[in-house]
């Protein structure tokens, strides 16, 4: 029953001429609904029985409105798959490692989104910096002075061991210089991309 009344709930979406599915993308939605309202009344005309199922946008957080006035502070959430580095931390400024170039975020910066590539994340508060390594990821970056660091893997710059980077970057190159397949090329290259990145971000 759920399986027939979903199928005839999308044909309605799609083949409805009368309406458009598609919502504009955004980076800074002022206030999140507690329900997707074009999909909860077009499932009230197929299923009129059956409670909707809740969307993904149903357990978004309310993110508050654009500020007539650039603040004086970044808000910063900086989170892992395993943890939270930085919630809601107000801070002077972030600048971190786009694959188009290092990119410093202020209060009132233009909404964007940024892939990461390996390099340092650099946190500003007053005269305290503090320094991550990242491996990838995303930043979003959105127009009421707020920004979400989206990393696949983060580590404080103090805790890395040179020793050990130096090491990794001379098996790495090795490996890559004796690789005879595709997939062992592909796998030393990222060695050595990311354990040069390691040695630059501890030199530089």
């Amino acid at each position: 029953m759920f399986r027939r009344a979903s199928g005839l709930l999308a044909r309605s979406l799609f083949l409805s001429s009368s309406r458009s599915w598609v919502r504009p993308f955004s980076t800074d939605l002022p206030a999140a609904p507690t329900a997707d309202s074009t999909f909860v009344e077009a499932w009230k005309k197929v299923v009129p029985n059956i409670e909707p199922p809740k969307t993904p946008i149903a357990f978004v957080k309310p993110r508050p409105s654009i500020p007539s006035s650039i603040p004086s502070k970044l808000t910063v959430n900086f989170v892992l798959p395993y943890a939270s580095e930085l919630s809601t931390k107000e801070v002077d400024m972030v600048i971190i490692p786009a694959t188009t170039g290092q990119m410093g975020v202020l209060p009132g910066h233009v909404a964007t989104i940024a892939e990461l590539k390996p390099g340092v994340l650099s946190v500003h508060e007053g005269n305290e910096v503090t320094k991550y390594f990242i491996s990838s990821g995303f930043a979003f970056i959105h127009a009421n002075s707020y920004a979400d660091v989206v990393a696949i893997e983060a580590v404080p710059i103090d805790q890395i061991d040179p020793t050990l980077v130096q090491k990794g970057l001379a098996e790495f190159t090795q490996k890559l210089s004796s690789a005879s397949t595709d997939l062992e090329k592909a796998e030393a290259q990222i060695g050595v991309d990311m354990h040069s990145a390691l040695n630059s971000a501890l030199t530089g």
